[in-house]
């Protein structure tokens, strides 16, 4: 088989290097404007050049995204943005404003342009018209079912590659074209801004009662009626790869590093399985399926793919995020048996925390001891952010992730 490609996303300079060293083919990174996650940390001039250096050098591919709903203003500065990416040369932009589009096929032809999702892409003339125009790829509409992409596919030229979401959060909104947050906090989520209203908890109230309201309950938590499960494909490889996507995109460009390390490994390796056989993508499903639970996620389910969302698998749940794992640091240096990390989380010495490798493995171990930054022994972890020197009865490598398994 021809295997799809694994999109991950990266909201920063560090989590890009975890994508990569963790199994990423290509990584969708934001630069500092025109892109739809404002709130990430996104990408300067400088961290986009090392990210594309770095992907590169690893023969990973790297996506930029621009695609916000551009007001005249957003085009007139957006030349000199499509300037700057042409200095850089990532492998694709991705791009929803037709005006956009245009614009970046005037100042870079020589980049692809990878249609965004948020251009509501649900029949297969709309993505001909895109290929038509010299788009390279188009991101299928998240409420399409697998049946509607691979009518898509044979009605399409095999030139154009399709890109489909299969793992990540879940928009209420159509093609997540959102007004809610622009009308309710006068943050666009068109133009990245999104403050995600669709997860707050709301109540009925009657007009002729104004101040009176009342709850919608469905269960103990109170009622997030707007709100999405995940999704999550990590069971249906055979039938995504049937329906002829060629990219399966992960959601999620304000995870953290272990969000990223957790979900780019389980694809790979998923990916990989059933590339050597069915059976053997089988085989390791208890392990697929226990991976891809041990980091932070809300209710799974899987979407539109299989037709409508019925009552078993209603995309409406509570808000809340169930935390497999705790993500505790990734090692920056290996020195006398001991390793450097900046600690996200609070741990102490004595506890269990387990080595998270790249290759799919997993080591337990117990912290020994630990030290500041000036060599001074301590118990626990200071302040989050802070560098320490943590020493285990296994030591981890450059690179590995530190975490604590819930």
């Amino acid at each position: 088989m021809k295997k799809p490609e694994l999109l991950i996303p990266a909201g920063s300079l560090d989590v890009f290097k975890v994508a990569v060293d963790y199994g990423a083919d290509a990584v969708y990174i934001g630069g500092e404007a025109y892109g739809l996650r404002a709130k990430a940390k996104n990408f300067s001039y400088e961290d986009m050049a090392q990210a594309i250096k770095y992907a590169h050098d690893r023969n990973v591919k790297v996506h930029v995204t621009a695609n916000i709903f551009a007001h005249n203003k957003d085009i007139d500065e957006a030349e000199n943005y499509f300037k700057t990416l042409k200095e850089l040369k990532p492998d694709a932009l991705i791009i929803s404003d037709p005006g956009m589009f245009e614009t970046a096929r005037e100042v870079c032809p020589e980049i692809e342009i990878h249609v965004s999702t948020q251009a509501n892409n649900t029949n297969y003339k709309t993505c001909n018209f895109w290929h038509s125009r010299g788009a390279k790829r188009v991101v299928m509409a998240r409420e399409l079912s697998l049946a509607e992409i691979k009518e898509i596919r044979k009605r399409t030229s095999e030139e154009l590659e399709l890109e489909s979401f299969i793992h990540g959060a879940m928009c209420i909104s159509y093609s997540g074209r959102c007004l809610l947050s622009a009308f309710m906090t006068g943050r666009d989520a068109n133009h990245g801004e999104c403050t995600h209203p669709c997860r707050w908890k709301y109540a009925l109230v009657e007009e002729t009662r104004p101040g009176q309201y009342m709850p919608v309950e469905e269960n103990e938590r109170g009622t997030y009626i707007f709100n999405s499960k995940d999704l999550c494909m990590i069971e249906h490889i055979p039938e995504l790869v049937d329906a002829g996507i060629d990219s399966f995109k992960i959601e999620g460009r304000m995870k953290t590093a272990l969000y990223v390390a957790t979900v780019a490994r389980t694809y790979r390796k998923a990916i990989d399985w059933y590339a050597e056989s069915e059976e053997c993508y089988r085989e390791h499903m208890d392990w697929l399926k226990k991976e891809i639970m041990s980091c932070t996620y809300r209710e799974y389910c899987t979407g539109f793919y299989f037709g409508h969302p019925g009552e078993e698998s209603q995309i409406y749940g509570s808000n809340t995020y169930v935390h497999g794992s705790v993500y505790l640091g990734r090692v920056e240096e290996v020195k006398d048996g001991y390793a450097l990390i900046t600690q996200k989380n609070k741990f102490s010495v004595a506890e269990e925390i387990e080595i998270m490798k790249a290759d799919g493995s997993d080591i337990p171990t117990i912290v020994l001891s630990m030290k500041n930054e000036q060599g001074e022994n301590i118990s626990s972890c200071p302040h989050p952010e802070e560098k320490i020197w943590l020493e285990a009865d296994v030591c981890p490598e450059v690179g590995d992730i530190i975490r604590r398994v819930s």
